[in-house]
């Protein structure tokens, strides 16, 4: 039985006013069959449109030009052709195709009036988010376990870690990624979309686009539930295991030197780890009586947008051989 949504259950979920948007697939209390969603954006106060596109357009040209630099110095150069930099030339791929998915079409709505997305467009843009976050949540992981078998037992690194490895992982991390992609967009869209069709996002994500379902949701919900925490919860368990044992080889060894250099290998990806998923568990930690679609908005600004961003930086700062790699490349 298809369920109509009250004027309370609409303003907890964070919906915004019909009204303003005269668009909306409503009439005289009859309702029709979404063709197309309208983006509320980052922010709907007009004055500040312009300055948002300057800032973002700023932003994207940073993630576009930082990981294609990691992309290309990983690829040409002989130093970097090892495990840890395979997988961290792959991280760049994952960054800029999620940057990539989201932001054109930002920086396009923040310069037009009319904010709208097609059906299948949205349904698109979910799918290719829903790839790039779950690989990237994944390759953190491998990477994590990359770093665990280099410093924990790094006479076995060649053996265990080897070429093959290292391409199985990544091929099941996309694999595994495009699956959960397509299980949870056809749940998604598979409810019916007719009591509204302003999704208070600048982008098309789960919980916005179930929050104006005009049936029962509560399957997808739980398949996205259930995705979601699991997968987040096997990464951090590995992430988390990996890095236990590290800090365990760590202190055994005696010099402070070999402290030094050991934890040196893997200091940015620490970096790059506490950033990525303090923001996920920020959203999902939250108390649901103060949870909003607001704060998530928010929260996705930073991790599709700013951490993108933030990695090729974390990375090239803090590695030696990168920033040597990136002065060799600017003098040949």
């Amino acid at each position: 039985m298809d369920r109509q949504w009250t004027a309370a259950e609409t303003r907890a979920l964070g919906a915004v006013d019909l009204d303003d948007f005269p668009n909306c697939y409503k009439a005289n209390g009859n309702f029709t069959q979404v063709t197309e969603f309208i983006l509320t954006g980052v922010s709907e106060r007009p004055g500040l449109q312009i300055p948002l596109f300057f800032v973002f357009l700023v932003i994207y040209g940073m993630t576009v030009t930082g990981n294609l630099s990691i992309i290309t110095l990983t690829s040409v150069d002989s130093k970097l052709q090892t495990p840890m930099y395979f997988f961290l030339q792959h991280l760049a791929i994952i960054n800029l195709g999620n940057s990539t998915v989201i932001a054109p079409k930002m920086l396009v709505n923040f310069l037009v009036k009319k904010h709208t997305t097609s059906f299948y467009e949205c349904a698109t843009q979910l799918g290719g988010f829903l790839v790039f976050i779950v690989a990237e949540i994944f390759i953190l992981a491998v990477m994590a376990y990359d770093r665990y078998v280099a410093i924990c037992s790094p006479l076995l690194y060649m053996v265990v870690v080897s070429r093959q490895a290292c391409f199985l992982l990544v091929s099941l991390t996309y694999l595994y990624s495009f699956f959960t992609a397509v299980v949870v967009s056809c749940c998604v869209f598979s409810v019916s979309y007719c009591s509204s069709n302003v999704i208070n996002h600048f982008y098309c994500d789960t919980v916005p686009l179930l929050a104006l379902s005009c049936s029962d949701t509560s399957f997808p919900e739980t398949v996205v539930f259930i995705s979601a925490s699991t997968n987040l919860m096997f990464s951090i368990t590995v992430v988390v295991t990996s890095y236990f044992n590290i800090v365990l080889s760590i202190l055994r060894i005696r010099s402070s030197e070999g402290r030094k250099r050991a934890f040196s290998t893997c200091a940015s990806h620490v970096t790059a780890v506490s950033v990525f998923y303090g923001t996920l568990l920020f959203m999902y930690l939250q108390p649901r009586n103060n949870h909003s679609l607001d704060t998530d908005k928010m929260a996705s600004v930073f991790y599709t947008l700013v951490i993108p961003m933030l990695n090729p930086l974390i990375y090239s700062l803090r590695n030696k051989d990168v920033k040597a790699a990136l002065r060799k490349f600017l003098t040949n």
